[in-house]
């Protein structure tokens, strides 16, 4: 059989750094669509050939020729829990107009499967669909172009929606480093009252459910647009991964609960009437996924 070949956006973040790293591990030949004026992090793209795009349209068409890929994985997208006016331009160029690119492309290109990455913010409340800001408005408007190509130009795709994610090496602003970063003696985290309920998954599991989805499409399974939610089932609250973290740690996590309001539509309870992706499950515990992310051994837990 021949070797497998993977374009893959966003492979310099943290999670398509892990979709990268599995990728070549299972034996697939890697592409890493990059911009030239991106910072280029000391062994970003150790694993996989660097292909730069222009910002047109006709330039991503030229690297997708070049890499000649069996499936995109578009993992890359400009996150903002809350944004300014100032971020409206950003936002679409990274969630819309970069994608669409992509997109044409692929659809221009005879039997490449598609897979993109989505959030379970587009659905606040449980609902079929609700944006929780503006970022998930955007990765809705994304998903909705995708079912156009799938609907008119025979693209096969697949949504993964994704909802927490951490791991070893996680340096994005978020609580997993925060909670890294604290111990005792240090400031207190500045918390809400914290009974807003999180959903997990470890980075290796989500690269997993990527090379799964990967594999669906190339065997025919995939029909048209499938979305699937990579939720754990089992989500908890923030106090109550806060204590386990400090459990497992041996860290004393100074915490002001209260001290700052609720977000502007916090989600109180995860979407959870996703699909499960076929074939997949997580396999990394929370309380196995905290030991790895802080490189303990397995007798702290």
């Amino acid at each position: 059989m021949r070797q497998r070949r993977a374009l893959i956006t966003g492979a310099g973040g943290f999670i398509g750094s892990a979709l990268r790293r599995r990728l070549a591990g299972a034996g697939w030949r890697v592409f890493c669509v990059v911009r030239r004026i991106s910072p280029k992090k000391p062994g970003a793209h150790a694993l996989g050939s660097d292909l730069f795009h222009d910002g047109t349209t006709e330039g991503m068409m030229r690297l997708m020729r070049r890499a000649r890929p069996d499936v995109v994985f578009h993992l890359a997208s400009l996150f903002l829990a809350d944004h300014k006016p100032a971020d409206v331009e950003a936002l679409c160029r990274s969630n819309v107009l970069f994608g669409m690119q992509v997109l044409e492309a692929a659809s221009a290109a005879k039997s490449v499967g598609f897979i993109n990455t989505g959030t379970a913010w587009q659905h606040y409340q449980d609902a079929e669909y609700s944006p929780v800001n503006l970022y998930a408005a955007t990765k809705q408007a994304f998903q909705d172009i995708l079912d156009y190509y799938v609907q008119t130009r025979g693209l096969r795709a697949v949504t993964l929606k994704i909802f927490d994610s951490y791991g070893l090496g996680d340096e994005r602003p978020k609580i997993w480093k925060a909670l890294r970063n604290a111990g005792s003696g240090s400031t207190p985290l500045i918390l809400s009252g914290g009974k807003q309920k999180l959903d997990p998954i470890y980075v290796d599991d989500i690269a997993d459910a990527y090379l799964i989805a990967a594999r669906r499409l190339l065997s025919g399974r995939a029909r048209g647009h499938e979305i699937y939610a990579l939720s754990s089932g089992r989500p908890r609250t923030l106090r109550s991964i806060i204590d386990l973290y400090a459990k497992i740690s041996g860290k004393d996590i100074p915490a002001s609960w209260g001290a700052r309001p609720y977000r502007f539509r916090e989600v109180m309870n995860p979407w959870s009437k996703g699909k499960r992706l076929p074939g997949w499950r997580p396999k990394v515990s929370l309380e196995k996924g905290i030991l790895l992310a802080e490189g303990l051994k397995r007798d702290r837990a």
